[in-house]
Protein backbone atom coordinates (compact mmCIF):
# COMPACT_ATOMS: atom_id res chain seq x y z
CA UNK A 1 0.00 0.00 0.00
CA UNK A 2 2.60 2.31 0.30
CA UNK A 3 4.44 1.47 -3.04
CA UNK A 4 0.84 2.63 -3.91
CA UNK A 5 0.32 5.96 -2.08
CA UNK A 6 4.22 6.86 -2.91
CA UNK A 7 3.13 6.65 -6.89
CA UNK A 8 -0.47 8.45 -6.37
CA UNK A 9 1.80 11.28 -4.78
CA UNK A 10 4.17 11.09 -7.45
CA UNK A 11 1.37 12.12 -9.77
CA UNK A 12 -0.53 14.63 -7.96
CA UNK A 13 1.56 17.69 -8.98
CA UNK A 14 0.14 16.69 -13.12
CA UNK A 15 -3.96 16.82 -11.60
CA UNK A 16 -3.51 19.78 -9.13
CA UNK A 17 -4.12 23.70 -10.66
CA UNK A 18 -1.84 24.61 -12.73
CA UNK A 19 -0.68 20.70 -13.78
CA UNK A 20 -0.79 19.55 -17.81
CA UNK A 21 -3.75 17.26 -16.65
CA UNK A 22 -5.42 19.57 -14.49
CA UNK A 23 -9.34 18.57 -15.99
CA UNK A 24 -8.45 15.38 -15.18
CA UNK A 25 -8.43 15.79 -11.38
CA UNK A 26 -12.13 14.56 -10.59
CA UNK A 27 -10.50 11.00 -12.53
CA UNK A 28 -6.89 11.43 -10.18
CA UNK A 29 -9.26 11.83 -6.83
CA UNK A 30 -11.86 9.23 -7.65
CA UNK A 31 -9.38 6.75 -7.44
CA UNK A 32 -7.16 8.20 -4.77
CA UNK A 33 -10.23 8.28 -2.49
CA UNK A 34 -11.11 4.80 -3.22
CA UNK A 35 -7.49 3.65 -2.06
CA UNK A 36 -7.30 5.97 0.63
CA UNK A 37 -8.86 8.24 3.37
CA UNK A 38 -8.94 11.75 1.79
CA UNK A 39 -5.95 13.62 2.63
CA UNK A 40 -8.45 16.81 3.53
CA UNK A 41 -10.77 16.19 6.35
CA UNK A 42 -12.60 18.25 8.92
CA UNK A 43 -10.70 18.52 11.72
CA UNK A 44 -12.91 21.06 14.32
CA UNK A 45 -16.63 19.96 15.35
CA UNK A 46 -18.82 21.39 12.86
CA UNK A 47 -21.68 19.77 10.94
CA UNK A 48 -20.52 15.99 11.41
CA UNK A 49 -23.60 14.30 13.15
CA UNK A 50 -21.85 10.99 12.30
CA UNK A 51 -19.21 9.04 10.82
CA UNK A 52 -21.17 7.58 8.25
CA UNK A 53 -19.90 9.52 5.00
CA UNK A 54 -21.37 8.55 1.26
CA UNK A 55 -18.73 6.16 0.53
CA UNK A 56 -19.92 4.20 3.39
CA UNK A 57 -23.33 4.07 2.68
CA UNK A 58 -22.84 3.08 -0.42
CA UNK A 59 -20.71 0.39 -0.13
CA UNK A 60 -23.10 -0.62 2.54
CA UNK A 61 -25.70 -0.81 0.17
CA UNK A 62 -23.30 -3.00 -2.37
CA UNK A 63 -22.79 -5.71 0.34
CA UNK A 64 -26.79 -5.78 1.07
CA UNK A 65 -26.99 -6.61 -2.46
CA UNK A 66 -24.64 -9.70 -2.60
CA UNK A 67 -26.58 -12.33 -1.81
CA UNK A 68 -28.85 -11.62 -4.11
CA UNK A 69 -26.13 -10.56 -6.84
CA UNK A 70 -24.82 -14.60 -6.56
CA UNK A 71 -28.44 -16.05 -6.51
CA UNK A 72 -28.83 -13.98 -9.87
CA UNK A 73 -26.14 -16.06 -11.41
CA UNK A 74 -27.10 -19.55 -9.86
CA UNK A 75 -30.74 -19.09 -11.11
CA UNK A 76 -29.55 -17.61 -14.46
CA UNK A 77 -28.04 -20.91 -15.22
CA UNK A 78 -30.32 -22.84 -13.55
CA UNK A 79 -33.51 -22.03 -15.74
CA UNK A 80 -31.59 -22.16 -18.68
CA UNK A 81 -30.61 -25.88 -17.72
CA UNK A 82 -34.00 -26.77 -17.16
CA UNK A 83 -35.03 -25.58 -20.37
CA UNK A 84 -32.54 -27.70 -21.98
CA UNK A 85 -33.29 -30.87 -20.39
CA UNK A 86 -36.90 -30.75 -20.96
CA UNK A 87 -35.56 -30.62 -25.01
CA UNK A 88 -34.69 -27.29 -25.32
CA UNK A 89 -31.82 -25.89 -27.67
CA UNK A 90 -29.95 -22.67 -27.03
CA UNK A 91 -29.43 -20.58 -29.99
CA UNK A 92 -25.66 -19.73 -30.59
CA UNK A 93 -24.17 -17.48 -28.17
CA UNK A 94 -20.52 -16.58 -27.40
CA UNK A 95 -21.41 -17.63 -23.54
CA UNK A 96 -22.77 -21.05 -24.65
CA UNK A 97 -19.60 -21.61 -26.57
CA UNK A 98 -17.17 -20.69 -23.84
CA UNK A 99 -19.87 -22.87 -21.39
CA UNK A 100 -19.97 -26.18 -23.67
CA UNK A 101 -16.82 -25.80 -26.05
CA UNK A 102 -14.06 -23.85 -24.38
CA UNK A 103 -14.89 -25.50 -20.82
CA UNK A 104 -16.74 -28.39 -21.70
CA UNK A 105 -19.59 -28.35 -19.26
CA UNK A 106 -22.55 -29.85 -19.76
CA UNK A 107 -25.96 -28.39 -18.79
CA UNK A 108 -27.45 -30.17 -15.64
CA UNK A 109 -29.97 -28.39 -13.25
CA UNK A 110 -28.96 -30.39 -10.32
CA UNK A 111 -25.38 -28.95 -10.23
CA UNK A 112 -24.98 -25.67 -9.07
CA UNK A 113 -21.80 -25.02 -9.90
CA UNK A 114 -22.41 -25.42 -13.15
CA UNK A 115 -25.15 -23.50 -12.88
CA UNK A 116 -23.53 -20.52 -11.45
CA UNK A 117 -21.02 -20.49 -14.16
CA UNK A 118 -22.94 -19.97 -16.72
CA UNK A 119 -25.46 -17.49 -15.12
CA UNK A 120 -22.24 -15.46 -14.39
CA UNK A 121 -20.82 -15.41 -17.95
CA UNK A 122 -24.24 -13.43 -18.68
CA UNK A 123 -24.15 -11.25 -15.65
CA UNK A 124 -20.73 -10.61 -15.28
CA UNK A 125 -20.62 -8.86 -18.56
CA UNK A 126 -23.59 -6.63 -18.13
CA UNK A 127 -22.13 -5.31 -14.66
CA UNK A 128 -19.06 -4.66 -16.41
CA UNK A 129 -20.69 -2.62 -19.58
CA UNK A 130 -23.00 -0.81 -16.93
CA UNK A 131 -19.91 0.28 -14.96
CA UNK A 132 -18.20 1.53 -17.96
CA UNK A 133 -20.45 3.36 -19.31
CA UNK A 134 -22.10 5.12 -16.52
CA UNK A 135 -18.75 5.67 -14.94
CA UNK A 136 -17.92 7.43 -17.92
CA UNK A 137 -21.16 9.45 -18.31
CA UNK A 138 -20.11 10.25 -14.07
CA UNK A 139 -16.15 11.01 -15.31
CA UNK A 140 -17.51 13.36 -18.03
CA UNK A 141 -20.09 15.39 -15.91
CA UNK A 142 -17.60 16.14 -13.12
CA UNK A 143 -14.26 17.05 -15.65
CA UNK A 144 -17.10 19.05 -17.06
CA UNK A 145 -17.94 20.61 -13.95
CA UNK A 146 -14.75 20.75 -12.09
CA UNK A 147 -16.23 18.27 -9.44
CA UNK A 148 -15.15 15.40 -7.95
CA UNK A 149 -16.40 11.92 -9.23
CA UNK A 150 -19.13 11.06 -6.78
CA UNK A 151 -19.76 7.51 -5.02
CA UNK A 152 -23.62 7.66 -5.57
CA UNK A 153 -22.91 5.51 -9.05
CA UNK A 154 -21.82 2.31 -6.93
CA UNK A 155 -25.32 1.79 -5.81
CA UNK A 156 -26.66 2.63 -9.23
CA UNK A 157 -24.14 0.55 -11.37
CA UNK A 158 -25.23 -2.81 -8.93
CA UNK A 159 -28.82 -2.23 -9.11
CA UNK A 160 -29.32 -1.89 -12.68
CA UNK A 161 -28.34 -5.27 -13.95
CA UNK A 162 -30.24 -6.71 -11.71
CA UNK A 163 -33.22 -5.47 -12.82
CA UNK A 164 -32.77 -6.65 -16.42
CA UNK A 165 -33.31 -9.80 -18.46
CA UNK A 166 -30.11 -11.74 -18.68
CA UNK A 167 -29.68 -12.17 -22.26
CA UNK A 168 -30.32 -8.32 -23.49
CA UNK A 169 -28.26 -7.06 -26.10
CA UNK A 170 -25.14 -5.48 -24.28
CA UNK A 171 -25.44 -2.04 -26.74
CA UNK A 172 -29.13 -1.61 -24.84
CA UNK A 173 -27.50 -2.32 -21.61
CA UNK A 174 -25.05 0.21 -22.27
CA UNK A 175 -27.34 2.98 -23.49
CA UNK A 176 -29.96 2.51 -20.94
CA UNK A 177 -27.37 3.17 -18.20
CA UNK A 178 -25.98 6.32 -20.38
CA UNK A 179 -29.90 7.43 -20.47
CA UNK A 180 -30.29 6.97 -16.91
CA UNK A 181 -27.08 8.49 -15.59
CA UNK A 182 -27.30 11.37 -17.60
CA UNK A 183 -31.40 12.34 -17.91
CA UNK A 184 -32.31 11.11 -14.17
CA UNK A 185 -29.47 12.54 -12.52
CA UNK A 186 -26.61 14.40 -14.08
CA UNK A 187 -28.76 17.02 -15.62
CA UNK A 188 -30.50 18.02 -12.20
CA UNK A 189 -26.66 17.98 -10.74
CA UNK A 190 -25.81 15.18 -9.70
CA UNK A 191 -26.21 12.88 -6.54
CA UNK A 192 -27.95 14.05 -4.34
CA UNK A 193 -29.90 16.16 -6.56
CA UNK A 194 -32.22 13.98 -8.74
CA UNK A 195 -35.29 13.25 -8.05
CA UNK A 196 -35.45 10.11 -9.74
CA UNK A 197 -33.78 7.12 -9.21
CA UNK A 198 -31.35 6.96 -12.05
CA UNK A 199 -31.26 2.50 -12.43
CA UNK A 200 -35.32 3.02 -12.67
CA UNK A 201 -35.25 5.38 -15.13
CA UNK A 202 -32.77 3.08 -17.09
CA UNK A 203 -34.88 0.08 -16.70
CA UNK A 204 -37.81 2.65 -17.83
CA UNK A 205 -36.30 4.05 -21.25
CA UNK A 206 -34.76 0.12 -21.85
CA UNK A 207 -38.96 -0.82 -21.73
CA UNK A 208 -40.53 1.89 -23.76
CA UNK A 209 -37.62 1.45 -26.35
CA UNK A 210 -37.18 -2.09 -26.57
CA UNK A 211 -40.17 -3.75 -24.98
CA UNK A 212 -39.47 -7.06 -27.00
CA UNK A 213 -36.10 -7.26 -25.36
CA UNK A 214 -37.61 -6.50 -21.77
CA UNK A 215 -40.54 -8.22 -21.27
CA UNK A 216 -43.59 -10.56 -22.75
CA UNK A 217 -44.65 -13.80 -22.35
CA UNK A 218 -40.73 -14.94 -23.24
CA UNK A 219 -38.58 -16.11 -20.52
CA UNK A 220 -36.21 -14.26 -18.76
CA UNK A 221 -33.78 -16.65 -19.00
CA UNK A 222 -30.01 -16.97 -19.52
CA UNK A 223 -30.52 -18.34 -23.13
CA UNK A 224 -33.23 -17.76 -25.88
CA UNK A 225 -34.64 -21.17 -27.01
CA UNK A 226 -36.09 -23.41 -30.31
CA UNK A 227 -37.79 -26.64 -29.82
CA UNK A 228 -39.55 -27.22 -26.88
CA UNK A 229 -43.09 -26.49 -26.04
CA UNK A 230 -43.16 -27.72 -22.57
CA UNK A 231 -41.02 -25.08 -20.92
CA UNK A 232 -43.12 -22.72 -19.42
CA UNK A 233 -40.94 -19.59 -19.49
CA UNK A 234 -43.63 -17.04 -18.04
CA UNK A 235 -43.30 -15.59 -15.22
CA UNK A 236 -45.64 -15.81 -12.07
CA UNK A 237 -47.63 -12.08 -12.82
CA UNK A 238 -47.71 -12.94 -16.73
CA UNK A 239 -49.16 -16.58 -16.02
CA UNK A 240 -51.67 -15.03 -13.65
CA UNK A 241 -52.66 -12.22 -16.05
CA UNK A 242 -53.70 -14.93 -18.35
CA UNK A 243 -56.33 -16.97 -16.46
CA UNK A 244 -56.32 -18.58 -13.06
CA UNK A 245 -53.66 -19.92 -11.14
CA UNK A 246 -54.04 -22.47 -8.05
CA UNK A 247 -52.56 -19.70 -5.30
CA UNK A 248 -53.22 -22.72 -2.78
CA UNK A 249 -50.05 -24.46 -4.11
CA UNK A 250 -48.21 -23.56 -1.30
CA UNK A 251 -45.05 -25.81 -3.32
CA UNK A 252 -45.15 -23.23 -5.81
CA UNK A 253 -45.40 -19.89 -3.88
CA UNK A 254 -41.91 -21.74 -1.85
CA UNK A 255 -40.46 -21.76 -4.91
CA UNK A 256 -41.45 -18.50 -5.58
CA UNK A 257 -40.48 -17.35 -2.20
CA UNK A 258 -36.80 -18.89 -2.47
CA UNK A 259 -36.65 -17.51 -6.02
CA UNK A 260 -36.63 -20.36 -8.28
CA UNK A 261 -38.82 -18.88 -11.03
CA UNK A 262 -37.71 -16.87 -14.60
CA UNK A 263 -37.33 -13.49 -14.40
CA UNK A 264 -34.87 -10.40 -14.38
CA UNK A 265 -31.77 -11.13 -13.04
CA UNK A 266 -31.96 -10.21 -9.24
CA UNK A 267 -36.29 -9.79 -8.51
CA UNK A 268 -36.81 -13.25 -8.32
CA UNK A 269 -35.83 -14.58 -4.70
CA UNK A 270 -37.81 -12.73 -2.37
CA UNK A 271 -36.06 -14.85 0.49
CA UNK A 272 -32.57 -12.91 -0.22
CA UNK A 273 -33.76 -9.46 -0.41
CA UNK A 274 -35.59 -9.74 2.88
CA UNK A 275 -31.88 -10.79 3.92
CA UNK A 276 -30.68 -7.48 2.31
CA UNK A 277 -33.85 -5.45 3.58
CA UNK A 278 -32.05 -6.91 7.21
CA UNK A 279 -28.49 -5.33 6.18
CA UNK A 280 -29.92 -2.21 5.37
CA UNK A 281 -32.68 -1.57 8.49
CA UNK A 282 -30.00 -2.95 11.28
CA UNK A 283 -27.33 0.10 9.46
CA UNK A 284 -30.12 2.16 9.04
CA UNK A 285 -29.66 3.39 5.53
CA UNK A 286 -32.84 1.80 4.56
CA UNK A 287 -35.86 3.54 6.09
CA UNK A 288 -38.54 0.53 7.89
CA UNK A 289 -41.60 3.68 7.18
CA UNK A 290 -40.79 3.29 3.34
CA UNK A 291 -40.98 -0.57 3.69
CA UNK A 292 -44.11 -1.13 6.09
CA UNK A 293 -46.09 1.77 4.13
CA UNK A 294 -45.61 -0.20 0.46
CA UNK A 295 -46.88 -3.13 2.56
CA UNK A 296 -49.75 -1.73 3.91
CA UNK A 297 -50.77 0.25 0.23
CA UNK A 298 -50.71 -3.11 -1.20
CA UNK A 299 -52.26 -4.95 1.09
CA UNK A 300 -55.30 -2.42 1.33
CA UNK A 301 -55.44 -2.81 -2.46
CA UNK A 302 -55.51 -5.97 -2.71
CA UNK A 303 -57.50 -7.23 -0.39
CA UNK A 304 -60.27 -4.67 -1.79
CA UNK A 305 -59.89 -6.38 -5.07
CA UNK A 306 -60.27 -9.39 -3.72
CA UNK A 307 -63.13 -8.67 -2.23
CA UNK A 308 -64.74 -7.20 -5.34
CA UNK A 309 -63.64 -10.10 -7.38
CA UNK A 310 -63.67 -10.00 -11.51
CA UNK A 311 -65.26 -12.92 -13.81
CA UNK A 312 -62.95 -11.45 -16.96
CA UNK A 313 -59.49 -10.21 -14.75
CA UNK A 314 -57.90 -13.21 -13.05
CA UNK A 315 -55.56 -10.61 -11.68
CA UNK A 316 -58.48 -9.86 -9.32
CA UNK A 317 -57.92 -12.99 -7.25
CA UNK A 318 -54.26 -12.64 -7.11
CA UNK A 319 -53.78 -12.73 -3.06
CA UNK A 320 -51.02 -10.68 -1.04
CA UNK A 321 -49.04 -13.17 -0.04
CA UNK A 322 -48.57 -14.23 -3.80
CA UNK A 323 -48.31 -10.25 -5.20
CA UNK A 324 -45.48 -10.22 -2.42
CA UNK A 325 -43.24 -12.73 -3.88
CA UNK A 326 -44.01 -12.53 -7.69
CA UNK A 327 -42.15 -9.86 -10.27
CA UNK A 328 -39.95 -7.57 -8.40
CA UNK A 329 -42.15 -6.30 -5.77
CA UNK A 330 -39.70 -7.44 -3.08
CA UNK A 331 -36.56 -6.19 -4.99
CA UNK A 332 -38.56 -2.79 -5.27
CA UNK A 333 -39.61 -2.55 -1.90
CA UNK A 334 -36.14 -3.25 -0.30
CA UNK A 335 -33.65 -1.65 -2.59
CA UNK A 336 -35.65 0.75 -4.39
CA UNK A 337 -37.88 2.57 -2.77
CA UNK A 338 -35.75 3.55 0.49
CA UNK A 339 -33.67 5.01 -2.19
CA UNK A 340 -32.09 8.31 0.13
CA UNK A 341 -32.16 10.73 -2.33
CA UNK A 342 -34.76 10.03 -4.49
CA UNK A 343 -37.69 9.17 -1.41
CA UNK A 344 -39.39 11.50 0.91
CA UNK A 345 -37.27 12.72 3.66
CA UNK A 346 -39.32 13.21 6.26
CA UNK A 347 -40.45 10.49 8.43
CA UNK A 348 -44.03 11.11 7.70
CA UNK A 349 -43.31 11.66 4.27
CA UNK A 350 -42.31 8.20 4.17
CA UNK A 351 -45.22 6.68 5.35
CA UNK A 352 -47.19 8.61 2.87
CA UNK A 353 -44.62 8.00 0.08
CA UNK A 354 -44.55 4.22 0.61
CA UNK A 355 -48.16 3.80 1.07
CA UNK A 356 -48.71 5.43 -2.82
CA UNK A 357 -46.12 3.61 -4.24
CA UNK A 358 -47.67 -0.04 -2.62
CA UNK A 359 -50.88 1.46 -3.77
CA UNK A 360 -49.84 2.17 -7.25
CA UNK A 361 -48.19 -1.06 -8.07
CA UNK A 362 -51.37 -2.95 -7.03
CA UNK A 363 -53.37 -0.87 -9.31
CA UNK A 364 -50.77 -1.49 -12.28
CA UNK A 365 -50.99 -5.35 -12.03
CA UNK A 366 -54.79 -5.81 -11.46
CA UNK A 367 -56.30 -2.95 -13.45
CA UNK A 368 -53.34 -2.69 -16.56
CA UNK A 369 -54.11 -5.57 -18.89
CA UNK A 370 -51.37 -5.33 -20.87
CA UNK A 371 -48.72 -4.77 -17.78
CA UNK A 372 -48.63 -7.56 -15.45
CA UNK A 373 -46.13 -5.83 -13.30
CA UNK A 374 -46.34 -2.55 -11.94
CA UNK A 375 -42.89 -1.57 -9.21
CA UNK A 376 -40.98 0.61 -11.64
CA UNK A 377 -43.89 2.62 -12.89
CA UNK A 378 -44.93 2.93 -8.89
CA UNK A 379 -41.68 3.95 -7.77
CA UNK A 380 -40.90 6.48 -10.01
CA UNK A 381 -44.40 8.04 -10.18
CA UNK A 382 -43.73 8.67 -6.64
CA UNK A 383 -40.29 9.68 -7.02
CA UNK A 384 -41.83 12.85 -8.74
CA UNK A 385 -44.10 13.38 -6.00
CA UNK A 386 -42.03 12.72 -3.07
CA UNK A 387 -40.96 16.57 -3.15
CA UNK A 388 -44.25 17.57 -2.62
CA UNK A 389 -44.89 15.15 0.02
CA UNK A 390 -42.24 16.09 1.98
CA UNK A 391 -43.28 20.02 1.87
CA UNK A 392 -47.03 19.47 2.91
CA UNK A 393 -45.84 17.32 6.15
CA UNK A 394 -43.25 20.49 6.68
CA UNK A 395 -45.88 22.50 6.35
CA UNK A 396 -48.37 21.17 8.68
CA UNK A 397 -45.35 20.98 10.82
CA UNK A 398 -44.84 24.35 10.80
CA UNK A 399 -48.87 25.26 11.71
CA UNK A 400 -49.36 22.82 14.32
CA UNK A 401 -45.78 25.22 15.79
CA UNK A 402 -47.41 28.39 15.48
CA UNK A 403 -50.72 27.34 16.74
CA UNK A 404 -48.51 25.67 19.97
CA UNK A 405 -46.59 28.54 20.43
CA UNK A 406 -48.78 30.94 19.75
CA UNK A 407 -49.88 33.78 22.57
Amino acid sequence: MKLLRNQFDRAEHLFMKGGRLEKLYPLYEMFDTMAFTPGHVTRSGSHVRDGLDLKRMMFTVVVALQPVVIWAMYNAGYQAASAISQGATPLDRWQTWVYTDLLGLAFDPSNVLTCFIYGALFFIPIVAVVNASGGLMEVLFAVSRKHEVNEGFLVTGALIPLIIPPAIPLWMVALGTMFGVVFAKEVFGGTGMNFLNPALTARAFLFFAYPAAMSGDAPWIAADFQGVDSFSGATILAQAAAGPVDYGNMDAWWASFIGLEPGSLGETSALLCLVGAAVLLYTRIGSWRTMAGVTIGTAAIVLLFNAIGSDTNPMFAMPFHWHIVAGGWMFGMVFMATDPVSSAYTNTGRWWYGIGIGVMVALVRVVNPAYPEGMMLAILFMNMFAPLIDHFVIRQNVKRRQVRYAD
